[in-house]
């Protein structure tokens, strides 16, 4: 019987890294078949997908996946509760996934699975401090590592590792896991030599926020050592072609212009907008055209500029609080976005129960779940959103012309 692994990743753009985690997962878990959740054109820290999903999709099958489905955009944009949640849901339904494989800081994953059984049963003597620590106007994450701090009272165990971007990630997964009492198996790839925000180059290694940082300062000869030659040669091409989009700045004047027409009742209905912040939100978008400036006159000890991007991004495309509600109330379907020739076979294999797209206009020819059309809408809006940063070759419905890419 064959083995499938599952793999929940942005792909950021892919890298040596990646490379890493994917070999290390095959010898850890005897895997037969890689199986990626990957997000679309936009990210979960708020900003762009350097190149688009398909682009994305190339790097990652030349990479050792062998099926890429895309994590639908409410997910995709959300907080790590929900990104990991959507991830998770769609990796259970699958029928065909036994483990999982995340990256992690930490070098015990029984430390990470600690903690997500805190947050997943939400003891009451917790739930008092967080909320004594968010009185102190804490930002959430702040609040809640202070308060599993003095939950778990073992600062040396415990210290440090909500500092951890894979960590933090890590435990939503495992939540998440508990939430869907799925019979998937974790497994955690301890991160090596550079962590996840580190713009560091050592050896043949770079975060992919350190090469996004390349790119943004025009060293694309430094990305060269740090990637496949295949994603090098990808971001090369897009790069010539005016098809990269480094960052949320690209869509800044966009950005400020839906802000202005809206309204502040509007833009309360956006995700992650709560205690007034729509009106700072809105009185600073009346007074800048400059997206930094915008994020500067907003960002608190409360709010940290990845939670006001994702609130921006939200606003660009077009998604509210009652998207990101439905997203948790419902199972999304199975975006095929490309597979390798044995992941032709997993597609079979998949849970004929699961709602599976491999051509969009087909899927809406039969689809009569209207929350699934909503979800659809969106991922739709944002390729067509993302596609207005191209310098050139600027299309609009690319979710319909471009077909799955098979390697």
């Amino acid at each position: 019987m064959s083995k499938v692994v599952g793999i929940i990743a942005e792909y950021n753009p892919f890298h040596n890294g990646h490379i890493y985690h994917i070999q290390s997962t095959k010898e850890k878990t005897g895997a037969d078949f890689v199986v990626a959740i990957m997000t679309g054109n936009f990210t979960q820290r708020g900003s762009t997908s350097v190149v688009n999903k398909w682009e994305k999709t190339k790097m990652a099958l030349n990479g050792g996946v062998d099926l890429v489905i895309e994590l639908p955009t409410v997910y995709s944009i959300s907080s790590a509760e929900n990104f990991a949640s959507g991830a998770i849901k769609i990796l259970d339904k699958l029928g065909i996934v036994d483990t999982i494989s995340f990256g992690m800081e930490a070098s015990d994953i029984s430390d990470l699975n600690n903690i997500a059984n805190v947050l997943y049963s939400e003891p009451q003597e917790y739930k008092d401090i967080l909320k004594y620590e968010l009185k102190k106007g804490e930002s959430y994450p702040k609040a809640r590592e202070n308060a599993l701090m003095v939950y778990l009272n073992d600062i040396k165990r415990y210290g440090g590792i909500l500092k951890g971007s894979n960590n933090i990630l890590s435990i939503e997964y495992l939540k998440a896991l508990k939430k869907y009492k799925s019979n998937i198996i974790p497994v955690g790839i301890k991160r090596e030599k550079v962590y996840y925000n580190s713009t560091k180059i050592i050896d043949e290694y770079a975060s992919a926020t350190g090469i996004r940082s390349l790119l943004l300062r025009n060293q694309i000869e430094e990305i060269r050592k740090v990637v496949p030659g295949t994603t090098f040669n990808i971001l090369l091409n897009n790069l010539r072609e005016g098809n990269a989009v480094l960052d949320l700045t690209a869509f800044g004047s966009e950005i400020i212009y839906k802000l202005r027409i809206m309204t502040v009742k509007e833009i309360a209905n956006l995700p992650d907008v709560s205690e007034g912040l729509e009106n700072l939100i809105k009185e600073t978008a009346n007074k800048t055209n400059n997206l930094i400036e915008l994020i500067n006159g907003i960002k608190s000890k409360r709010y940290t500029q990845t939670r006001l991007q994702r609130i921006l991004l939200c606003a660009l495309l077009g998604v509210t609080k009652k998207d990101v509600e439905l997203s948790k109330k419902i199972v999304p379907y199975v975006r095929v976005l490309g597979c390798s020739d044995n992941g032709k076979m997993l597609l079979s294999q998949i849970n004929n129960k699961v709602k599976v797209i491999t051509s969009v206009k087909k899927f809406e020819n039969v689809n009569k779940n209207k929350k699934l059309t909503r979800l659809l809408e969106i991922d739709k809006q944002a390729t067509n959103i993302y596609t207005l940063a191209y310098k050139r070759n600027s299309k609009a419905n690319l979710d319909y012309t471009k077909g799955l890419i098979l390697q």
